[in-house]
C-alpha cells in the first residue's frame, strides 16, 4: 500500500509488490531520490469561505545521459529513477539494462545525470525528429516509434476472464493514490491476468506512468505477456504502442480511446477495453481474448468497501 513520504506531506505515488532490493550484477545503481508530492493552498470558494487544500506537485526533470541534454519531462517526482529508466527504454534510446551504469537523481537542480556503458548509437540522429502528442506531462516523443508497431507480436494464446476485469477495477478504486487526496494526476498499474495488483504509479502525466511502470518492469526481470495494464488517462496511439512494447496484450481505461488507439490496438493484436466503471466496459480491439461470464451480471453489484 502507498505510505507517507519522508516528510508526512503526501503520499507516495508507487506501489510496488515483491520488488526486488539492493544490487545486482547487471543492475544500474540507483538513487533514492524523494520528494513532497502535495502541497496545500489557500482555496476561497463561491461563497468567499477560505480554506487549505492540497495540490499536486509538478516539477521539472531534466535527463542528461553521458553529459548531454536529451529532455525534461514535467513530472509529479514519485518515482523519478524508474521513470527515466522506462523513458529510456521506451523510446528505444536504451536496449539492455546492462548498458545503464547508474541513475543519479538531484532534485536540488531538478535534473538527473544517466551514465552509460557505451554511450547512445547515434543520438543525435535518433532523437532529431519529434512527434508532438496529445500526452500531458510529456507533449513529444522521438519519431520512428509507429515504424516499430508491425514488428511486435503479443502472445495470441492470451486471455483475460470477465471476473479479472471486474477484480482489477474494483481494486482500483480501493487504491490508496495521491489523486484522492489532491486530485489532477493519473494513475497507471500492472496487474496479473488474474487480477492481482504488482505497481501502481501516479504521475501528472499518463505518459510519465506508464514510462515508470516500465522502468519497473525492466528492474525486477517483468514480463509483459501474461499481464494487464490499467490507466485512468485516455487510451491514445501513444499509449497503446507503449503498452505494446512492453508486451503487454490487454490494456483498460475508465476514459475511452481515440481512432488511432483503437486501430493501433487492432494492428499489434491487443485487447482495448475503455469506460471500464462498475461492471460495465466497451471492448473495442482484441475481441478473442477476452472469456466472458455472463452469469456475473445475474447478481447485483455492490461496491466494495473503501474503508482502510
Amino acid at each position: 500500500m502507498a505510505r507517507k513520504d519522508a516528510s508526512g506531506n503526501g503520499l507516495h505515488s508507487v506501489m510496488r509488490r515483491d520488488a526486488r532490493h539492493g544490487s545486482a550484477a547487471g543492475r544500474p545503481v540507483l538513487s533514492e531520490a524523494r520528494a513532497v508530492l502535495t502541497h496545500e493552498v489557500l482555496a476561497i470558494d463561491e461563497r468567499g469561505r477560505r480554506s487549505g487544500i492540497a495540490i499536486p506537485a509538478e516539477r521539472p526533470l531534466t535527463i542528461y545521459v553521458d553529459r548531454r541534454e536529451l529532455v525534461t519531462l514535467m513530472t509529479l517526482g514519485g518515482a523519478p529513477e524508474a521513470l527515466v529508466l522506462g523513458y529510456l527504454r521506451n523510446q528505444r534510446l536504451v536496449r539492455a539494462l546492462e548498458d545503464i551504469v547508474s541513475i543519479q537523481v538531484d532534485w536540488s537542480v531538478d535534473a538527473v545525470a544517466v551514465v552509460t556503458r557505451h554511450g547512445i548509437q547515434d543520438v543525435e540522429a535518433r532523437t532529431a525528429k519529434k512527434v508532438v502528442t496529445t500526452g500531458c506531462g510529456q507533449g513529444s516523443v522521438f519519431g520512428g516509434l509507429m515504424d516499430e508497431v508491425d514488428q511486435i507480436a503479443l502472445p495470441a494464446d492470451a486471455r483475460l476472464a470477465q471476473s479479472s476485469v471486474y477484480r482489477i477495477v474494483d481494486t482500483i478504486r480501493t487504491q490508496q493514490s495521491v489523486y484522492k487526496q489532491a486530485g489532477s494526476v493519473h494513475g497507471c498499474a500492472l496487474f496479473t491476468e488474474g487480477g492481482e495488483l504488482l505497481y501502481f504509479v501516479e504521475d501528472v502525466g499518463r505518459h510519465n506512468a506508464v514510462d515508470a511502470i516500465a522502468g519497473l518492469m525492466w528492474l525486477d526481470g517483468v514480463e509483459g505477456a501474461d499481464k494487464v495494464f490499467y490507466t485512468t488517462g485516455r487510451l491514445t496511439s501513444e499509449m497503446v504502442i507503449k503498452g505494446a512494447q512492453m508486451g503487454i496484450p490487454f490494456l483498460l481505461s475508465r476514459s475511452g480511446t481515440t481512432q488511432m488507439g483503437q486501430m493501433v490496438a487492432e494492428r499489434v493484436g491487443m485487447s482495448l477495453l475503455a469506460r471500464c466503471s462498475g461492471r460495465h466496459f466497451l471492448l473495442l480491439a482484441g475481441h478473442e481474448r477476452l472469456v466472458f461470464e455472463p452469469q456475473l451480471l445475474d447478481t447485483p453489484y455492490v461496491r466494495p468497501d473503501l474503508r482502510d
